[in-house]
């Protein structure tokens, strides 16, 4: 069975992850399938990078995420709240409307985590948060 899941990288006592497709029988730090993100909790604020469009298909052929992977997924708009996907918005209609060819954010912080997503996250992300602060 095939997982999507943390695979940890860098130096002692300061973890960074990469957010990789592996076989689950494979060592955590060993042979992968594909990068799709990372992930780096030490830095303030923590960067949290995940190419939704691969982390997309990976679930739609039947990979399996990991406990912590959900939670991450979740914080970039690709599972909803329930754990299941959420569909990616037609990003050529937006980047037409808008006149640009590339339709990506960078530079969003949330809840201390810097992201970086396409523009399709953006206001599902905006949503999550207004509904999380509304007093």
């Amino acid at each position: 069975m095939v997982r999507i899941r943390l695979r940890r990288t860098g130096k002692t006592k300061q973890p960074n992850y990469r957010v990789v497709i592996a076989d689950q029988r494979s060592p955590r730090d060993g042979r992968f399938i594909e990068i799709i993100g990372h992930y780096n909790p030490v830095r303030q604020p923590k960067v949290l990078e995940i190419d939704g469009e691969r982390a997309r298909y990976w679930l739609s052929v039947g990979a399996q995420p990991s406990e912590t992977v959900v939670k991450l997924l979740k914080r970039v708009s690709v599972l909803d709240e329930q754990g299941k996907v959420i569909p990616a918005a037609p990003v050529e209609a937006e980047a037409a409307a808008v006149g640009s060819s590339s339709a990506t954010v960078s530079g969003v912080t949330v809840d201390g985590f810097a992201l970086n997503c396409d523009s399709s996250n953006i206001s599902l992300i905006y949503e999550r948060t207004a509904r999380l602060y509304r007093a």
